[in-house]
């Protein structure tokens, strides 16, 4: 039997105001190095903002998919066959899950900037995770690339 490809990927990437925050930290290194000369401060423009970018542009480079019967999640990686229902919450819903309703022994891939997520739940008896947190944009979506690539694994 053959699975397809990838019948979902999503990347969480950082917010647009974000790349103004970055260019913000350039300014204010800019500004820290004026008294210095102008090449300093130039460097310290195009510097900071470099490096600024660079921790933004990783953060926001989380992935989520659903490929070859295995859902990955950033790092974590489970096989579709290990989960069971998959919930989709709200923003405030969302809210509570990452906060006060929290398992510790969850595994969370949020982004507070992410207002909707899915939370799925692990099945496996070994595993001593009980379910998944996901911040995604479209959790119909990959509520429903689990739903089918469990079908097509079983």
């Amino acid at each position: 039997m053959q699975l397809s490809t990838t019948p979902y990927e999503e990347r969480l990437t950082a917010p647009r105001s974000w790349w103004l925050v970055c260019f913000l930290v350039g300014v204010s290194l800019a500004l820290i190095l004026l008294p210095f000369g102008t090449l300093l401060m130039l460097g310290g423009l195009v510097g900071g903002t470099a490096a600024s970018a660079v921790v933004a542009s990783s953060y926001g480079s989380v992935r989520i998919r659903v490929v070859n019967g295995s859902l990955i999640a950033g790092e974590a990686r489970i096989p579709v066959t290990a989960l069971g229902e998959a919930e989709i919450l709200d923003a405030e819903e969302a809210r509570a899950w990452r906060t006060y309703k929290a398992d510790t022994r969850a595994f969370l891939l949020l982004r507070s900037y992410i207002p909707g997520a899915l939370k799925v739940e692990v099945t496996d008896p070994a595993d001593p995770t009980p379910y998944l947190y996901l911040s995604t944009r479209e959790p119909e979506r990959l509520a429903e690339a689990i739903r089918a690539a469990r079908t097509a694994a079983a």
